[in-house]
């Protein structure tokens, strides 16, 4: 989802390929997209994509990928859209942009 973007490069996401087991979880569960399945392993096609929701990685069996959930950027993604992107925040004290 090429429109979603909280701020280029500063994602939490981290993803082991050598300990994918192919199960494709993380491709179905992801709202952006971030993953693919290519040739029985998952594929990182768009980190920057990435909320840091945390459900690739709350649903990874192997533990494969990490993210620390509830760092900004989904807040700030939707508060960008109630408030304008102009007007967004973290929404939290330390206010993150």
């Amino acid at each position: 989802m090429k429109d979603f973007r909280y701020l280029p490069g500063v994602t939490s996401l981290v993803y082991d390929k050598e300990s994918c087991v192919g199960c494709g979880t993380c491709a179905i569960v992801c709202p952006h997209g971030v993953f693919v399945m290519n040739e029985k392993k998952a594929r990182l096609v768009d980190k920057d994509g990435c909320m840091e929701c945390g459900a690739c990685a709350l649903n990874c069996p192997t533990e494969a990928i990490r993210v620390t959930p509830g760092v900004g950027c989904a807040a700030y993604i939707i508060s960008g859209w109630i408030h304008g992107k102009e007007n967004a925040s973290c929404g939290g004290e330390g206010d993150c942009c």
